[in-house]
């Protein structure tokens, strides 16, 4: 086996029109940073697990992308994060919803995977498990972003104004990673802020196995950003799985398929990352754009935003 890892930075990339080339050239340098993150763990022989669990870390840490310090606000003007993680050798899983205070919510989910016998946590005892587990906390001004906060008084205006908000910067964003390593097994990873402006108690598609995160050796990893309750309706990710399980559909099939039908046909802007047993990646969206990237062994690392 040879390995490979995609990341990606969420499918609410700012609209083509409004990018600069200052601001195209940070996010590259982001997601250039969290692949690298991750290949370190792969390249010296270790677990995918371990991959995915230190490029979302990277992406958490980067303002630039919605996730640990850079997560959006809620209406209430506070800020709530869901992480998930998942081990495709045997299925295992941990996820936390609507939690604030670990610098990595990621490391928050995987401690719920390892601590304990359950799969999702939210509210304090979340937050002691992720404590018990050594997951290292911050206040408020770490993860405060004055352009989030300024996000969401326009979102607030908006909505006082009977207006929808259809920015993708300000509807989505999420980050993930997905991995095969040396041995063939398969992890993902999936960390976000949910979009701004969201319903306080709001828990999107990411914290839910088979629907924004899902890791199956037998079949694929898959890390999912955009429109989550329509992720969630759809079963995305691990409807890409039950198409390579029961149709005998390759990965890009599958996947092809549950982004530009099953998603876009039903009000579900986004897209995701998706990797199988054979090191294969794939990366469909069907928004304008989405931050993006992926490398292997042996190959130089690509990062991409529109298509």
């Amino acid at each position: 086996m040879r390995y490979s890892l995609a990341v990606h930075g969420g499918a609410g990339t700012i609209l083509k029109s409004k990018m600069t080339p200052e601001k195209e050239a940070a996010y590259h340098a982001g997601l250039r940073r969290a692949l690298e993150a991750g290949e370190a763990v792969l390249r010296d022989g270790g677990a995918a697990l371990d991959a995915v669990t230190a490029a979302v870390c990277a992406l958490e840490d980067e303002p630039l992308f919605n996730a640990g310090r850079g997560a959006v606000f809620t209406d209430h003007g506070e800020q709530e994060m869901d992480a998930a993680i998942m081990d495709g050798r045997d299925r295992r899983a941990g996820t936390v919803a609507s939690i604030f205070g670990p610098k990595n919510p990621v490391r928050a989910a995987r401690a719920v995977m390892e601590n304990t016998v359950h799969v999702c946590m939210t509210g304090l005892n979340a937050l002691e498990i992720a404590r018990k587990a050594g997951v290292e906390f911050a206040d408020k001004d770490y993860f405060f972003t004055q352009a989030r906060w300024d996000a969401l008084q326009d979102t607030l205006k908006m909505k006082a104004n009977g207006v929808d908000d259809d920015d993708p910067a300000r509807r989505h964003g999420t980050v993930g990673a997905v991995a095969c390593d040396n041995d063939g097994n398969l992890a993902a990873a999936t960390s976000t802020g949910g979009w701004t402006g969201k319903a306080k108690g709001r828990i999107g598609d990411t914290p839910v196995i088979g629907a924004g995160t899902y890791a199956d050796n037998a079949t694929c990893a898959v890390s999912g950003t955009g429109h989550g309750e329509i992720f969630m309706r759809w079963t995305a990710a691990s409807e890409i799985a039950a198409r390579m399980r029961y149709a005998g559909e390759t990965l890009e099939q599958a996947a092809k398929h549950v982004v530009m039908v099953d998603l876009a046909e039903n009000d579900g802007s986004g897209g995701l990352i998706a990797v199988d047993r054979e090191g294969n990646i794939t990366l469909p969206f069907n928004s304008q754009g989405m931050y993006r990237g992926h490398v292997r062994a042996g190959e130089e690392a690509v990062t991409a935003i529109y298509g």
